[in-house]
């Protein structure tokens, strides 16, 4: 139960950290952090449960992984806004700088076709690191997609009160979720069906 809780604490706390960094990163545009941020994110271990799940029928484990994914992105999320409010209080950041132009950072919240495809290449590559014991590439995915920044960009967004760059964050997230997941767990059945093969 000890190990459970202090695992759980540590995923929420790499969430919240990554969070926050994005969100500084996207006021900023600064893609320094915004990438950092990304390496940080541990969204991809349930990402990658929830794949397993979906593929062995194993619908605890699914439940477990959506409940993660979702505690994750909340607590990152409330506690973004509340640091943006805080930050903007104390000077260091403003609103104008949300508003302002952001050339390296603006795509986070401004999807498009390629946003999905280059999810779904990364959950491909994701899936292969984890099931061929080639570790190494999983950081090449973390930070190929715009999960954690998504999330940051519409908590800073909310904290400002900008619907429109919330709701562009927002659908960011979603459909790099929905193609990383898709992505898994296709690559898991073409697994399963060339090892029957062998």
């Amino acid at each position: 139960m000890t190990w459970a809780w202090s695992g759980t604490a540590a995923y929420l706390t790499f969430m919240v950290v990554a969070t926050v960094i994005a969100g500084i990163g996207v006021l900023l545009d600064q893609p320094i952090l915004i990438v950092g941020a990304m390496v940080v994110g541990p969204e991809f271990g349930p990402l990658a449960a929830l794949c397993v799940g979906l593929v062995r029928g194993r619908w605890a484990l699914v439940r477990s992984a959506v409940l993660a994914l979702a505690a994750g992105f909340t607590a990152g999320m409330l506690v973004t806004v509340l640091t943006t409010w805080l930050l903007d209080w104390t000077g260091l950041v403003s609103r104008e700088m949300l508003l302002g132009e952001r050339p390296l950072t603006s795509f986070i919240w401004q999807p498009d076709a390629l946003s999905w495809v280059i999810g779904f290449l990364a959950g491909i590559a994701g899936m292969l690191s984890l099931t061929s014991a080639k570790a190494g590439t999983l950081v090449g995915v973390l930070i190929s997609v715009t999960t954690v920044p998504a999330a940051a960009n519409a908590a800073v967004a909310l904290a400002y009160g900008v619907p429109d760059e919330a709701v562009g964050s927002a659908l960011q997230l979603l459909i790099n979720l929905a193609a990383i997941v898709t992505a898994g767990v296709l690559t898991l059945l073409v697994q399963r069906v060339a090892w029957r093969r062998r």
